[in-house]
């Protein structure tokens, strides 16, 4: 778990500069389309590499179930509201 957390930051990092980068293309050298494109790359890693990395990592170990709204949880908070 620990591995995949070092993970995830370094991979955060890595799109994180090359967004920078991205931006520095287009204002300063003028590169307009060169730009887009690898902020558009940097977008596109962040959501189908970074996303599901982090993903997994939260919800790694905890149940669905406890943050599903089911006839028990209802009941349970029911409860709580009585009380």
């Amino acid at each position: 778990m620990k591995l995949l957390g070092t993970l995830t930051k370094i991979v955060a990092i890595i799109i994180g500069i090359a967004i920078l980068v991205g931006l520095y293309v287009m204002q300063v050298e003028n590169d307009e389309a060169l730009g887009d494109r690898i902020v558009g790359l940097s977008v596109l890693a962040s959501v189908f590499i970074l996303l599901p990395m982090f993903l997994v990592l939260r919800w790694r170990g905890k149940k669905l179930e406890d943050y599903t709204l089911s006839d028990k949880n209802i009941k349970k908070m029911k409860d709580r509201k009585k009380k």
